[in-house]
């Protein structure tokens, strides 16, 4: 059987999202149901980034399902510069049955997944963050109860993040409102892709310079860092360029009274949301909590 990897969300159909979104309910509801299903397994961790949540919700997931983790830091393999991708992933891959990578730059998880004979999950690049994004939108769905009527309003950077989330809004028809200065857009190829699969699957994806009118209605405001790692070089410029785009009380009274607010964390109070985000409106934390939930249900997938 040709083996499954989880770089993008275009590697998933909308009938496999759903699919994931089903069994992360289940598991979320009886963490321990499934506590045998990888005996054995063993999934590799390898960091390029520092990392909180991804780090431990796939620890934690795999302990769940009964299998074991392998944490390979940034200083213990040093890919790319003391020893080749290609040499990491094809040796590594002969000692595990799966490989979660953090890495800088996406072409590195495209050659770690090219390389591995073992399954590969994209635990971020700087391209995508596919499971981020789908258990963010699996959180919609828990809090909203359903996808159809529901509109999601992004404030920020247009960064890896965003890409993924437009892309799991679009396959599972929640509508999608960008707000972003024109200089960080996100990529247009992914935008143009996702305002066509949402138009068939009865929602829109829209764009917009005016961070109020983006919010406008909006079911759930959702914002991210302005200065994620690796560009700390560019703080200064960053700070100015994002400062009218700040989720704080002023816009969120432009959407919906009782709109939730969003932020995949690290959270920086005061550069891109305020103490809004500490307020009885906020999900943050249950964000959080579903990346475990919902990878696990993509490990099930993909290792069992």
């Amino acid at each position: 059987m040709k083996k499954k990897n989880l770089i993008t969300i275009g590697d998933l159909t909308r009938k496999e999202i759903f699919s994931i979104f089903k069994l992360a309910a289940k598991l979320k509801n009886r963490p321990l149901s499934k506590k045998r299903a990888l005996g054995n397994k063993t999934l590799a961790l390898l960091f390029q980034k520092p990392s909180n949540r991804t780090r431990i919700s796939f620890e934690v997931a795999m302990v769940h399902l009964g299998g074991y983790v392998l944490y390979l830091s940034p200083r213990e393999i040093d890919m790319g510069k003391r020893e080749s991708v290609k040499d990491v992933a094809r040796v590594i891959s002969r000692y595990v049955d799966g490989i979660v990578g953090r890495v800088f730059r996406h072409q590195d998880i495209q050659d770690i997944a090219k390389y591995s004979d073992v399954p590969v999950i994209n635990g971020l690049s700087d391209l995508a963050h596919p499971c981020q994004a789908l258990s963010d939108i699996f959180t919609v769905r828990e809090k909203k109860k359903k996808f159809g009527n529901i509109t999601v309003s992004y404030v920020g950077d247009g960064n890896n993040v965003l890409n993924s989330l437009l892309l799991v809004g679009a396959k599972t028809g929640i509508n999608m409102k960008v707000a972003t200065p024109s200089e960080y857009r996100p990529r247009k190829e992914i935008f143009d892709e996702a305002a066509e699969i949402a138009k068939k699957n009865g929602a829109r994806v829209e764009m917009f310079q005016d961070p109020y009118e983006a919010v406008k209605g909006s079911d759930i405001v959702y914002t991210d860092v302005w200065v994620s790692m690796g560009d700390e070089q560019e703080r200064a410029k960053r700070l100015n360029d994002f400062k009218s785009f700040q989720v704080n009380s002023a816009l969120m009274r432009a959407a919906k009274k009782d709109a939730l607010i969003m932020h995949c964390l690290p959270a920086h109070r005061g550069e891109e949301v305020t103490e809004v985000i500490d307020g009885k409106n906020s999900i943050i934390y249950d964000q959080a909590e579903n990346r475990m939930h919902v990878q696990k249900a993509i490990l099930l997938r993909m290792l069992g």
